[in-house]
């Protein structure tokens, strides 16, 4: 009788691990997840990154943007996902509006989530004028993640959701995403940026990049998970990748569901107790 041999124990992920990735030349896959489910299975799957994003306030909350979501809400939703991943290094973003004021409020957002939400490190938006934010909350001791290009929480800026790097703004990404490393930085996300700007930043900085819509030369590349995976039923990006139809499967389940209650086959004799 055959047997199936047993997978290799894994380690919980390090920064360090997605440091060799880069220098290996080895791609790495990042999901967000925002409760204790999706970020199990996606653990189990060996995605080595999670991230708890601020695109909670769309996919969880249901708002147009990211702008509304708080603190308060982001803290019990990292808290589920660090409780369920076992082996992934979970990021949590910073949201707006918490982290703007001063260097020193950004300190303080990022110690909640690290004590309140027991995340391995945060993320927050902005190139150079953060700077000085990244190197303060990782002068206390927590990594950080940066996030430049098409930065959400900045979309009325910015005039709404347009693609970075082009023209004379391609300049202005370089710089950003070096002020990011400078300030201490141990990975940084590109979104919305074009393809030969975010390979040129790839290939300038020493630390990992990734890609939400910047092409395929990063050395990572992140989706929101529910856009992935099909659960929504709105129009998504033209980047995103669809891997499943859970809004198909879930409506599928359902309508079967009520059908047997309504025909009272559900519940059967294997579910009642006698």
């Amino acid at each position: 009788m055959e047997t199936t041999p047993e997978r290799p124990p894994r380690r919980r992920i390090r920064i360090p691990h997605l440091q060799a990735l880069k220098e290996s030349g080895e791609a790495w896959p990042m999901l967000t997840t925002y409760d204790v489910h999706s970020a199990g299975i996606f653990d189990d799957a060996g995605i080595p990154v999670l991230l708890v994003g601020d695109s909670a306030a769309n996919s969880v909350f249901g708002h147009e943007t990211t702008i509304p979501i708080t603190i308060e809400e982001m803290v019990p939703l990292v808290r589920a996902v660090t409780r369920s991943a076992k082996h992934a290094l979970v990021v949590a973003d910073l949201p707006f509006g918490s982290y703007q004021v001063s260097v020193e409020q950004a300190v303080g957002t990022a110690v909640r989530l690290m004590k309140e939400g027991r995340a391995h490190a945060v993320k927050l938006e902005g190139g150079r004028a953060f700077a000085p934010h990244i190197t303060a909350v990782v002068n206390a001791g927590i990594p950080v993640m940066g996030h430049v290009g098409f930065t959400p929480q900045s979309e009325h800026r910015l005039g709404g959701y347009r693609v970075q790097g082009r023209g004379d703004t391609s300049t202005s990404v370089v710089a950003d995403a070096h002020a990011v490393e400078d300030a201490g930085a141990f990975a940084v996300v590109l979104e919305m940026v074009a393809d030969q700007v975010a390979k040129t930043v790839t290939g300038e900085l020493r630390i990992p990049t990734v890609g939400i819509g910047a092409g395929p030369h990063t050395d990572g590349q992140v989706l929101v998970w529910t856009d992935m995976a099909g659960l929504g039923r709105g129009r998504v990006p033209s980047f995103v990748k669809r891997y499943a139809d859970l809004a198909g499967a879930l409506d599928a389940a359902a309508t079967s569901f009520a059908r047997d209650v309504r025909a009272r086959r559900f519940p059967g004799a294997e579910h009642t107790f006698t």
